[in-house]
């Protein structure tokens, strides 16, 4: 649409190519909610007030419009389909545009991963932007399937859907100086760069601040929320499956920060989207926690647009993108229509026709292990164990020690300690590095499970209660090429193959819900009372994240950021 168009209709000399009536508007910009209508021009609203008309007029009876959502930062790999498919169960909820950050498969393919996600994500009724992952892999201490340096991310830097670096995770890299990290950060100066820095405080935090960061997503508390926001960085509020920080940061959620708290969900699973949503569900709940309406949905939608300068979006206003959710209740969140640059994509939950190429877009095979003289024995070589204690519903964990459980002079598991033996696989290159640890909090009582995600270098993590039954968990997701499965005595009793890098299914999310599902059960059935055992198990692996946990090359003390023996 030529400007000059665009000004008459504006101006109400010419018709919107769409009106709504009688609509009760969220304004995240004055906070107020006051009834009026939207006009929408082609895919841009292009005024808000009386005296427009409209080739075709949607009467809302009252109901209340408010922006598109927006998630700050998402793996959409942890959704375990690809963004075509998992556009269509966040759409009805609202979300109309995404953030992000593929470095779950760049970690396995790198920029041929990146790449892949990209052109899947062409066309489609999801506006997903990306932000190149800088930490592939996410530390020295682990095998990953590629590495990306700054000059590979460097050519990702035309591309208009690439928007800034990702979350820069090895902060330890970045506050003692590596050079490789710090050419990434200088490589994206003067785009978003965001942060990943659990606990980090005092001179170190500021450290890492100078060096260029913006954001954190990473925050428990408020205390810790409140030092980053001192600093100016923009605070991401996480509700994600594994990590629950939502309510502990709800008093962030406050007119003195209004501008800087975004949300994200990080790395959620289907049963939760589906069942709770995505943003909205956050700001469902923030809003029944007594945050003002206008504020919580500010935070899904206007903050996000202005951090990453994503200047066409993110409120209801001339000249913004036609992202639109409309819903009849202030207090129960439900979307009941969801537009997407001026043209319906949902309608009660229920995704609306939206034709998108298909692509050819494939990838190879990732899921290379050497199976000969591969076994889980671990000599007692001490008299006193490591052992990576569990935080329900966080991703740090504690360093536990313990006194093994020695029979014939192995340690072995402990069911009446909830002690679980934990394994590593390096999965990528055959090179037969295995890391073995132990893990309390699990609550298996026998079996094992295990799968091919793993954070983030995601070779195979298998946590069990005897040796064969993780030999056999690990023999069925190379036979799957990348999975999650759960073994018993008797064998498998649940799996979910994952075919695209061994970490996303190529079926459609309701049927990688229902196969999800039953790996939960047969889980439990193990022992495991867990929300989501294999996401936790996922996380055990991540060498980023306090204190202690567990790679291919060992156990990991992130603390000192180095390898560490697991005897005492």
């Amino acid at each position: 649409m030529e400007p000059e168009e665009f000004i008459r209709i504006a101006r109400g000399e010419q018709p919107a190519d769409l009106l709504f009536k009688n609509a009760r508007l969220v304004n995240v910009y004055s906070g107020e909610i006051y009834l009026t209508d939207i006009a929408v021009a082609g895919e841009l609203v292009v005024g808000v007030g009386p005296g427009y008309n409209g080739l075709e007029v949607v009467d809302l009876g009252g109901r209340y419009v408010c922006p598109g959502f927006i998630d700050a930062h998402v793996h959409i790999e942890s959704a375990m389909v690809p963004p075509r498919e998992f556009a269509r169960v966040v759409l009805p909820h609202g979300v109309t545009t995404v953030i992000s950050d593929p470095h779950e498969i760049a970690n396995v393919l790198g920029l041929e991963g990146i790449r892949f996600m990209l052109q899947d994500a062409k066309y489609g009724p999801l506006s997903m932007f990306v932000d190149a992952p800088s930490c592939v892999p996410a530390s020295p201490l682990e095998t990953s399937g590629s590495q990306l340096e700054f000059y590979d991310l460097a050519t990702l830097l035309g591309n208009e859907w690439v928007i800034g670096l990702g979350e820069v995770m090895n902060y330890p890299g970045v506050i003692h100086g590596d050079r490789r990290l710090l050419q990434k950060i200088q490589a994206f100066k003067g785009k978003i760069i965001d942060g990943h820095a659990p606990g980090l405080s005092g001179l170190d935090l500021n450290a890492y601040r100078a060096a260029g960061v913006g954001s954190d997503h990473e925050c428990t508390d408020l205390e810790e929320g409140l030092a980053k926001l001192r600093l100016g960085m923009t605070i991401f509020i996480r509700e994600a499956t594994g990590a629950h920080n939502l309510h502990p940061l709800l008093g962030l959620l406050k007119p003195e920060y209004a501008s800087r708290i975004c949300l994200c969900t990080d790395d959620r699973h289907p049963a939760d989207l589906i069942d709770e949503g995505s943003i909205d569900y956050m700001i469902r709940y923030a809003i029944a926690q007594g945050v003002p309406p206008a504020l919580a949905i500010r935070a899904g939608t206007l903050n996000a647009a202005e951090y990453f300068h994503l200047f066409d979006r993110g409120a209801i206003a001339p000249g913004k993108r036609a992202d639109l959710v409309v819903f009849s209740s202030l207090e129960d969140l439900r979307p009941e229509l969801v537009y997407r640059g001026g043209r319906l994509a949902s309608r009660d939950g229920q995704m609306q026709p939206w034709e998108q190429p298909r692509t050819n877009t494939k990838t190879r095979g990732t899921i290379n292990v050497r199976l000969e003289n591969l076994n889980f024995k671990v000599p007692v070589r001490g008299e006193k164990l490591r052992v990576i204690g569990m935080i329900p519903n966080q991703l740090m964990t504690e360093s536990r020690v313990m006194e093994p459980r020695i029979v014939n002079d192995l340690a072995e598991a402990d069911p009446a300690r909830d002690l679980a033996k934990l394994a590593v696989v390096e999965r990528h290159f055959g090179t037969g590095h295995v890391g073995l640890g132990f893990i309390q909090g699990l609550g298996l009582k026998f079996g094992a499970i295990a799968g091919s995600v793993a954070h983030d270098h995601h070779n195979i993590v298998v946590a069990g209660m005897d040796d064969e039954s993780m030999l056999a968990a690990v023999r069925e997701i190379i036979s799957m090429q990348g999975g999650l499965v759960v073994v018993g005595p008797e064998g498998v009793r649940a799996r979910l193959s994952l075919p695209i890098a061994g970490l996303m299914s190529d079926q459609p999310l309701a049927a990688v819900r229902a196969q999800y599902d039953r790996l939960a059960v047969a889980a439990a059935d193990l022992g495991s009372s867990l929300h989501d055992p294999f996401m936790t198990l996922s996380f055990m692996a991540l060498s980023v994240i306090p204190s202690l946990k567990l790679t291919d090359l060992g156990l990991v003390d992130v603390d000192r950021f180095e390898v560490t023996g697991l005897f005492v």
